[in-house]
């Protein structure tokens, strides 16, 4: 999402900067271990059913009664909750990736809620806001959920912390919470509300959490461990003191500090093993599902899910052209979109792209849904009902489930580095580009021999926020080494000059080093060039 503008367009190769706002085994946080019915925080172990770390609580099979399951992620039916504290909730069986995609893709509709201290006070990403100006008296996710129902929409996503680092749960990790506000005595919980209020009305409650945190400056400079088991901390708090989460959105990663500053392997890791049924997402501002298992169109900043599109998408609006506080609630709040550009204009017209419309329903000051909103809404269901002619979406063949973060990388010639730091923003990132005569390669080191390597994924070069065909790599070789100096080839073939995002299977096979060696490029240029380059596990 964008904060007025998009803060200006770099060159090729120019690092992102602020400027933009968030749609934003046991590998649980640093030194954590996790037993059957137990949940860690930073540092802690637990045993069978217990709890113990910061932040700890019973996790999966805790004390949720069995509701069956709903849509994505194995949901308790109404009325059920996933836990007393929460944890994955019940027997839930662990779904494919292309299933959990297929079945979000159906869900159609949902409702994004920007809800925190920006409701009350500050600006977009400023840092140390005064939050004991949150205070929502009256507050009743319920009306929320209301709201939801009446436009037919099948589930939430709530920014549980967004860039300031406010956080609208007890977090044990720091004190920018409501645990330190004198709403409710410190004792309140938004996001229990929230998650209580959705699934009681059969709606599936997905997060968002933005890893850039100002206030404890996560994002400003080269992540410490300590800000790390920080934000593992809380992510872990998130998905198990709350039931099953559908849809984790991530912000503020890709696009302001990379996917290396703060590993995507590790983080994805973390996510998968508390919520096997999880949908993990970040805004990449790419049209590719580089990294991420939904891609985002950010309509503010410009962005449609094209008529050819097929990956599992989202398409992000606010309901409001004026007013608010970026992408939250404010006063002055209007403009609201026309029942007939909800529906006509964006619900139709996505269904057939797979993409799953989340549009921006702010909750006031109150802690209540907008009347004008909830209105609105409402009209729009009894516009609206999903299209029954729709087909089943199609998955596609290879997806990078158990990807491999770099540590390092080499080239031939060209800034190696950009092709895996992950910094993408629209008109906004990092290219490896080559010179000279082909061919040339580049090289990624994965720190340590890993066992079943056998994915390369190739993003080609961006232009004002497409895949460009403009030197993309359409002939290529695949080596892989143990050691760095010894390869072997994997595999070659061909890409398609189409802009789109491309893999390269073999194997598994057991390497270290990754080397992609471009032999040609569209159009008999001579220069190579790659927005993203990343590896995964084949298994």
């Amino acid at each position: 999402m964008t904060p007025g503008t998009s803060g200006g367009a770099m060159g090729l190769g120019g690092n992102a900067v602020a400027g933009r706002d968030g749609q934003t085994g046991g590998r649980l946080a640093t030194g954590g271990s996790l037993a059957t019915g137990g949940a860690v925080g930073a540092g802690g172990s637990a045993s069978t059913g217990g709890s113990a770390g910061t932040g700890g609580s019973s996790g999966s099979g805790g004390s949720s009664r069995t509701g069956g399951s709903s849509g994505v992620g194995g949901v308790p039916s109404a009325g059920g909750r996933g836990g007393a504290n929460g944890g994955a909730g019940g027997n839930v069986a662990t779904k494919s990736l292309a299933v959990l995609q297929r079945d979000y893709v159906d869900l159609r509709f949902g409702m994004f809620l920007h809800f925190g201290i920006l409701t009350y006070t500050g600006s977009w990403a400023q840092a140390n806001i005064d939050i004991t100006q949150f205070n929502p008296t009256k507050l009743d996710p319920g009306t929320w959920a209301d709201a939801a129902v009446a436009a037919h929409m099948k589930f939430g996503v709530l920014t549980t912390r967004h860039h300031d680092g406010f956080a609208l749960w007890p977090s044990a990790a720091g004190t920018f919470n409501v645990k330190s506000t004198p709403w409710m005595g410190g004792k309140g919980d938004v996001v229990r509300a929230y998650v209580d209020a959705f699934r009681a009305r059969g709606l599936l409650p997905g997060l968002y959490y933005s890893v850039w945190d100002a206030t404890e400056g996560i994002g400003n400079g080269p992540i410490t461990a300590e800000q790390l088991a920080y934000v593992k901390t809380q992510l872990t708090e998130l998905l198990t003191n709350y039931g099953p989460i559908p849809v984790l959105v991530l912000d503020g990663w890709s696009w302001k500090m990379g996917h290396n500053a703060v590993a995507y392997e590790e983080i994805r890791t973390l996510v998968k093993t508390l919520q096997p049924n999880c949908l993990l997402t970040d805004h990449t501002h790419l049209r590719d599902p580089w990294e991420v298992d939904l891609v985002n169109f950010e309509e503010p900043a410009g962005d449609f899910a094209p008529t050819t599109n097929t990956y599992a998408a989202n398409q992000e609006q606010k309901i409001n052209s004026s007013g608010g506080n970026d992408w939250f609630w404010a006063p002055n709040i209007g403009g609201l979109m026309s029942t007939a550009d909800i529906v006509n204009g964006h619900l139709k017209m996505l269904e057939p792209r797979w993409t799953t419309f989340l549009l921006n329903c702010p909750p006031n000051r109150d802690g209540l849904m907008d009347a004008a909103i909830a209105s609105r809404l409402a009209e729009v269901g009894a516009m609206w009902s999903p299209s029954a002619a729709r087909g089943v979406w199609p998955a596609p063949e290879t997806q990078m489930e158990y990807p491999y973060t770099p540590k390092s990388a080499t080239a031939t010639s060209g800034t190696a580095a950009n092709a895996i730091d992950g910094i993408n923003d629209t008109n906004r990132f990092t290219l490896w580009q080559t010179s000279g005569a082909l061919p040339q390669s580049i090289t990624l080191d994965l720190g340590a021999e890993k066992p079943d390597v056998g994915i390369l994924g190739y993003v080609p070069p961006y232009v004002a926020g497409k895949g460009s065909t403009t030197n993309a790599i359409t002939s290529y070789t695949i080596l892989v080494s143990a050691d760095g100096t010894t390869f072997s080839k994997a595999i070659s073939g061909a890409w398609a000059a189409d802009g789109l995002m491309k893999y390269a299977t073999f194997g598994p096979t057991a390497a270290r080093y990754v080397r992609l060696q471009a032999d040609a490029v569209s159009g008999g240029g001579t220069v190579a060039s790659a927005t993203e380059i990343s590896v995964a596990a084949k298994r």
